[in-house]
């Protein structure tokens, strides 16, 4: 039988600044741009969540729902490099880790019972070993699939352990609400109550060929599947240790700004390009990755003539796959950056003819994850992370 775990960090940006800065523990910690000036939240506290706020709201609407928030700005960098010690922990405990994002990961633990003992004991093991060496929370679901798993490690947070058991998917599933089911934005919402859906259950009720009426092709797919605890899809099948490797993030809600999705696809960019230095790998070629409001979801990308030196060049390649898949306007739920026919060092490429220039993009990197490993106080945010009004 497979198990799978789907761990999540607890509202990790929030959480790196107070372990960095002790005297935020327990006030309304909202990661972002600075008051006063145009940007998005990052991340928060569960403290500012509990005042409505969540990330990709405009920091002027955060300002007004919790005054007395301690905004700090993001320090990508810094949470890079936690990431990484968390992620080399959850390596301790199975080869087969595949990182989805900065805070999130999932782990194939399938036959480890003899190792560490049941899932749940399993469970509880990573939970100690992550706080005992970064001072972190996590949640963690478990169960026989990466999307049964995502829910229940949703539902357990923060500092959760849950168990969705074989045979118990469909009561698990039930005692959840619509607006739980990963992926079922409040767009999706509206249109299943006007179809009088109120239900897990009542969702379930609906053949496939009804839901695909009502909900358009992908969106009907998607919730069959999901309202009957099989994987949809959610997260690409690239194992870390293949050759390719990505990054997304869902949106709590739907996005239309322009602004925060470019932002989104930056902090991406950084997270995949770290991993690439960290692992010592070079990567020819972008992809991006769009799941909009009905879940139809696409993919684009890029190969250029050369080794992409920098997160900065991935993140150009990536804008330019955006404006060849999204009009601007349409609602996006999900945004994924990836790289692929990713290499050794010492493979050559075709047209490979600028190496000096390479050479210099990727020190700079280099040199920027060595400070950032070496001086853990030292603030480094790239120029294009800061809002350009100032934050």
């Amino acid at each position: 039988m497979a198990v799978l775990f789907h761990v999540d960090l607890d509202a990790f940006y929030a959480s790196v600044e107070r372990i960095d800065n002790p005297d935020l523990a327990g006030k309304a910690v909202i990661v972002g741009a600075v008051p006063g000036h145009r940007g998005v939240v990052s991340s928060c506290s569960y403290e500012a969540r509990e005042f409505g706020v969540h990330s990709a709201m405009p920091i002027s609407q955060a300002v007004r729902r919790c005054p007395a928030g301690v905004f700090v700005p993001v320090r990508m960098d810094r949470y890079l490099e936690v990431s990484r010690t968390v992620m080399n922990i959850l390596q301790t405990f199975t080869p087969e880790l595949q990182q989805i994002s900065v805070d999130e990961a999932c782990m194939d633990m399938s036959g480890t019972e003899r190792l560490y003992g049941a899932p749940p004991e399993a469970g509880r093991r990573i939970k100690e070993a992550v706080k005992a060496q970064t001072g972190l929370t996590l949640s963690i679901g478990i169960a026989a699939n990466r999307y049964l798993a995502k829910l229940a490690s949703e539902c357990c947070k923060p500092d959760g352990l849950y168990f969705v058991k074989p045979g118990e998917e469909l009561p698990f599933l039930d005692g959840l609400s619509l607006g739980d089911l990963w992926g079922v934005g409040e767009r999706t919402r509206e249109r299943l109550l006007e179809l009088n859906i109120t239900s897990v259950q009542a969702l379930r009720a609906h053949p496939l060929d009804i839901l695909c009426s009502m909900m358009g092709e992908a969106g009907g797919r998607y919730l069959y599947r999901a309202c009957r605890g099989e994987d949809p899809g959610i997260f690409a099948s690239t194992a870390a240790k293949s050759h390719s490797l990505s990054s997304e993030t869902t949106f709590e809600r739907d996005v239309k700004n322009a602004d925060t999705i470019r932002r989104t696809i930056l902090e991406l960019a950084q997270q995949v390009m770290h991993r690439l230095l960290v692992e010592n790998l070079r990567t020819n070629t972008v992809v991006l990755k769009l799941r909009y409001f009905d879940f139809a979801t696409t993919t684009a990308r890029k190969t250029v003539k050369h080794w992409i030196s920098s997160s900065d060049e991935l993140y150009q390649l990536a804008l330019e796959l955006l404006a060849q898949r999204w009009n601007g306007c349409t609602a996006v739920r999900l945004v994924g950056v990836g790289a692929a026919n990713v290499a050794a060092p010492g493979q050559a490429i075709q047209g490979e003819l600028f190496a000096e220039d390479f050479d210099k993009r990727l020190k700079v990197e280099q040199t920027v994850s060595r400070l950032r490993q070496k001086m853990k106080g030292l603030k480094l945010t790239k120029a294009s992370l800061i809002d350009r009004h100032g934050t």
